[in-house]
């Protein structure tokens, strides 16, 4: 099984280092090849995403990413700076699906923005469509109008085929969970999204087991926060889904708890940590790894059919989690505080 690592900008080294120690730990016939991304691509080959990268992408199994952005790179045109490397490697390798779950474990119930008894025993999942929308749509840019003002303009669009795979991919997830789908759009305003709920409407006929949703995202942002174990799985575009689970991920306690797969059509996948490169902690030795190992535990369940591996990293995590071991991120005055290598040592000890 051969995985691309892709350890990236910031603290992108320390929290890939303390992933791949667990997947070693494993005894799997695991062949990883490290490349440089991000701005590290970008200083060895003046490109965020050098070819021999994407071409060690495109050959492997799986890829397992760090994260990618540096503030020296802030300069740069945006099609030279960090994050356009974790796009291509979208457009590229076709991972069209994001999945990210949303999951509070007992233990941190306390450290949520919200109340414990709101968040205790959350576990919903966020599946975001990921290569169409206004981040790719066209025509886009900034010109200078008639009357000599600057307009900045992008467009939305999505294809039929495009929102019926998410759906079918929502759909799916649903089956293997609490049988529970809700389509979040603004119907009311874009016709974009009036073409998204009517196609999934009719892929819903297909899974009549699904009890299906919609909610206007407006709406799903506020019930977030209002209500959020009401959700089992929720299905939506890339840009509503870009911002709804990064406001679930703070229903968790912390950013740095939250693992993420990208899938292609196969079941390829880029697994990645939902936060970014932390630059101001990179190289402090104090970033949270459990959301890379958590994203490799993904890996190995989704892309690489190692689904008991997956579980063992899993029930680890727990364990050292109610052992009361904490990064900084998710310290809370009666537990142990620990560093990046001690976080993941404590996790190697409960494999």
């Amino acid at each position: 099984m051969n995985i691309a690592v892709l350890p990236g900008d910031g603290i992108g080294s320390e929290i890939i280092a303390e992933a791949l120690k667990v997947l070693r730990k494993l005894n799997l016939p695991l062949e990883m090849q490290e490349a440089p991304v991000g701005g590290t691509g970008y200083d060895v080959s003046g490109d965020p995403l050098p070819e021999a990268t994407l071409a060690l992408a495109k050959s492997a199994d799986a890829i397992l990413f760090g994260a990618v952005g540096n503030p020296k790179h802030d300069h740069l045109p945006r099609d030279k700076r960090p994050e356009q490397a974790i796009l291509g490697l979208r457009k590229h390798l076709g991972l069209f699906a994001n999945l990210r779950p949303a999951q509070v474990y007992a233990e941190l119930a306390s450290a949520s923005a919200l109340k414990p008894e709101v968040v205790a025993g959350l576990d919903l999942l966020i599946i975001r469509e990921l290569t169409g929308d206004i981040y790719f749509g066209s025509p886009r840019g900034i010109h200078t109008n008639a009357a000599g003002d600057r307009e900045g303009f992008d467009t939305m669009r999505y294809s039929e085929p495009e929102i019926r795979r998410i759906a079918h991919v929502g759909f799916q997830a649903a089956m293997k969970r609490g049988r529970r789908l809700c389509s979040v759009d603004k119907a009311n305003v874009l016709e974009t999204s009036q073409l998204w709920r009517d196609i999934v409407i009719d892929v819903a006929k297909e899974y009549p087991q699904v009890a299906l949703s919609h909610m206007y995202v407006d709406n799903a942002a506020m019930q977030l926060v209002r209500a959020p174990k009401q959700f089992d799985v929720i299905v939506t575009g890339n840009l509503f889904g870009d911002i709804l689970s990064d406001e679930a991920s703070m229903l968790t306690g912390s950013i740095g708890m939250l693992p993420s797969a990208s899938l292609d059509a196969n079941n390829k996948g880029l697994y990645e940590p939902i936060h970014g490169s932390a630059p101001d902690i990179a190289g402090q030795g104090i970033a949270n790894p459990l959301a890379t190992i958590l994203s490799a535990a993904m890996m190995l369940r989704y892309s690489l059919n190692q689904a008991a591996a997956a579980d063992r990293i899993e029930a680890a995590v727990k364990r050292v989690l109610a052992s009361g071991v904490r990064t900084p991120d998710i310290f809370v005055e009666g537990t142990h505080r620990v560093g990046t290598q001690e976080m993941g040592a404590a996790v190697l000890a409960a494999l």
